[in-house]
Formats: structure tokens, sequence, C-alpha cells
């Protein structure tokens, strides 16, 4: 009896330890074949330097593209209010909102259109020396005249005509950035890529550079808006100096991509940038 019961006790014990296994068993096998989401990993065009808690060195990092961006929400902000409140020389105000607002559409477009191409220099803001003396020559020179002469930068009717050549301008560049999408790069490529397009539609049907159009009459509404009379010389001399190569060289590549489709494009649409053909 007691050697029947024990064989029953086996019995149930092994009873239960086979179902326990299967019960195991189950639960592995819904475990592996329920879908894992594995981390992700960083975006290989951001440099993960996370760790190190740098800013302003340059690298594309997440923490720098968030400071940027940062920084001209409340450049553009700022200079908003001081202009609209009338704050001492509201044409310096316009100019540093309209500086503020083409850099964050810079960076908006590239990132709209062109991941591959996104980084931290998408902004612009680290473009050249000779950019960032362009702009320091101009504020420098209004500060001065206005020290000196205030009188000269009464703000009044050609300040509003700057305004309106930068605005244009900055309609202009980012219309044609819109519409080029990924065809667009702010440098010059020197091999056609497999996806690579002739953009002769939109805006370009108007013009052949609407990006450089728009950044000329910028640059130059910029000076207009601050009536800088010395920068206003310099910039047109350098920035008709600048796309004058830049297109030349530009135009050269685009020939050899597009050949005949490029020449029939370039015979019935102008750059309308004065005497850059």
């Amino acid at each position: 009896m007691s050697n029947s019961s024990h064989v029953t006790e086996k019995t149930e014990d092994s009873r239960l330890q086979d179902r326990a296994k299967q019960r195991i068993t189950l639960i592995r096998d819904d475990d592996d074949e329920a879908p894992v989401r594995q981390p992700q990993p960083f975006p290989s065009n951001v440099t993960n330097h996370d760790s190190e808690g740098k800013l302003f060195d340059g690298e594309n990092t997440p923490q720098n593209i968030a400071t940027y961006g940062f920084g001209l929400g409340i450049l553009a902000g700022c200079s908003i209010a001081f202009a609209a409140t009338g704050v001492i020389y509201p044409q310096m105000w316009l100019f540093l909102m309209c500086l503020a607002i083409f850099h964050f559409l810079e960076y908006l477009a590239t990132a709209l259109f062109n991941g591959p191409k996104l980084s931290l220099d998408s902004f612009l803001i680290n473009h050249s020396t000779h950019y960032h003396a362009a702009h320091l020559a101009g504020l420098t020179e209004f500060l001065i005249e206005a020290y000196f002469f205030p009188s000269w930068k009464q703000f009044g009717v050609i300040n509003w005509l700057g305004l309106v050549l930068m605005v244009s301008g900055q309609a202009a560049r980012t219309i044609a950035m819109f519409s080029a999408k990924s065809n667009f790069s702010h440098h010059i490529v020197s091999y056609k890529a497999s996806n690579h397009v002739l953009v002769t539609s939109g805006i370009y049907s108007i013009m052949r550079h609407p990006s450089y159009f728009g950044f000329y009459w910028w640059a130059i509404g910029a000076q207009v808006v601050l009536m800088n009379p010395i920068c206003f010389a310099l910039f047109v001399y350098w920035l008709h100096r600048f796309f004058s190569d830049r297109i030349q060289y530009e135009e050269h590549t685009l020939s050899r991509f597009f050949r005949e489709e490029w020449d029939a494009y370039k015979k019935k649409t102008p750059t309308l940038m004065p005497f850059i053909a």
C-alpha cells in the first residue's frame, strides 16, 4: 500500500514537473517569438559626445544643435520685441531678427529635405571667417555712425526699402530650397549622383540661381536697413565678385552633368543679379 502510494505520489510529482516544464517551454517560446525592440543606434551623422558635455566646440552634437537653435530663437524673439517697442535704433533689431531667421531656415530646409546631409554646419553660422567679418563690419559701421552722426540713422523710408529687399531675398532663397528639395546643397558637388535632376520648374523657371539671388539681395538689403554707405559699397563689390566666380564654376559642373538640357535652360533663364549673366 505504501509502495503504491509512493508510486502514485511519484507519478503526480512527475506530472507536475512535466507541466512545469511545458509552461517554461511555452514561456520561452513566446519570448523568442515576441518582437524584441532593439535599442536604436545613434544617428551616424551626429557625433555622440553627450558624455563629454562640451558646448560650442564645433562638433555635430545634439547639445550644440539644441544650443544653436535656442540661441537663434532668443535672438529673433528679443529683436522682434525691441523693434516693435521702438527701443533705440529699431533698424538694428530688424537686421538681427532677419539674421536669426535666415540661419534657422537654412537648418530647417536641410532637415526637411536633406536629412543625410544635416549637421551643425547646416545652420551656416560657422560659414567662414569672411562671413563673420562682413556682419561684424556692418554692425561696427552702424554703431560708429550712430554715435557720431545720429541724424544719419533716423528710421524712415530707406530702412523700409532695405527690409523689403531682405524679406524678398529670404523668400526667394527659402522657396528655392523647398523647390529643389534633396537636389539642393550648400556645397557645389563635383559628381552627378543617380538621383540628381535639373530643377527647372517653379521659381527656377524665373531665374537660374534663386538661392544666390536671394542671398545677394538679402545681404544688400541688410546694409540698406542699417544705412551703411561704406559697407553697402563693399558688399556690392564683394558679392558681385563672389557670385560671379561661384556661378561660373557651378554652371561648368551643371553643364557636365546635364549637357544639352542645361544649355537650353541657361539660354532662356536669367540670373536677375546685376552684371552676372
